[in-house]
């Protein structure tokens, strides 16, 4: 466990945090060659803290390490943003039954509230309103890991965790949104989770996901 996982309330930690961000919502760009020195001063770290920083990031798939050519952010491309896709609804639909059988009413509640978030900025977005974007995208990711949240294995939910954020990536990179399309799936899942209805869910979640990889790739953005 390297120094930057030991102390998560160091400014190297913050700025992997921020990094990671910049690349999750497309602000560092797809392919993009990093360059430490501007870098360093960009999120005010040393270069071999930067280093450390964009190693960890490549080993989580996000950065690209050439040798002796530095780092790239991840390029985006049709064919991994399918792979994506298939392994976030593989774990998805695993610990959909499992947090249905095991929610309690707490976790209705944080489904709801997860919700209601999200449909609030999915009629604004419907309304023509797009300044909050990364909003909508933090509450879509909130929402389906409150489904998930009761399943009881935090390997899952890590897992998931890191997979969802490079799909995210992908709907950022391509400016996706599939309006009420989007938003109705999205009333259906909480209502099967309400009514812990996993077979249901799992069906919805499946038609969610390879819809919108569907909608991704008829943009003709990714490589």
């Amino acid at each position: 466990m390297s120094v930057l996982e030991l102390l998560p309330s160091t400014v190297s930690e913050r700025s992997y945090e921020r990094i990671r961000s910049d690349i999750v919502f497309g602000r560092l760009a797809p392919g993009a060659r990093l360059k430490l020195d501007r870098l360093s001063a960009d999120y005010v770290v040393s270069v071999s803290t930067l280093r450390e920083i964009l190693n960890r990031l490549a080993s989580e798939g996000l950065i690209l390490a050439e040798d002796q050519r530095g780092f790239r952010v991840m390029p985006a491309t049709a064919a991994d943003f399918q792979d994506v896709a298939a392994m976030r609804l593989l774990l998805e639909s695993h610990a959909i039954p499992l947090s249905f059988e095991a929610g309690d009413l707490e976790w209705e509640g944080r489904v709801v509230a997860a919700h209601h978030k999200l449909s609030v900025l999915e009629r604004r977005m419907m309304a023509g309103d797009r300044s909050a974007v990364e909003a909508w995208k933090t509450y879509d990711r909130e929402f389906h890991r409150a489904l998930i949240d009761a399943c009881r294995s935090e390997m899952v939910l890590d897992l998931y965790g890191e997979v969802f954020d490079k799909y995210l990536r992908y709907q950022m990179v391509a400016d996706v949104f599939r309006g009420e399309i989007a938003a109705t799936e999205h009333e259906a899942l909480q209502a099967a989770a309400l009514s812990r209805d996993a077979d249901t869910a799992c069906a919805i979640l499946e038609r969610h996901v390879n819809g919108c990889v569907s909608h991704t790739l008829s943009l003709d953005v990714l490589g």
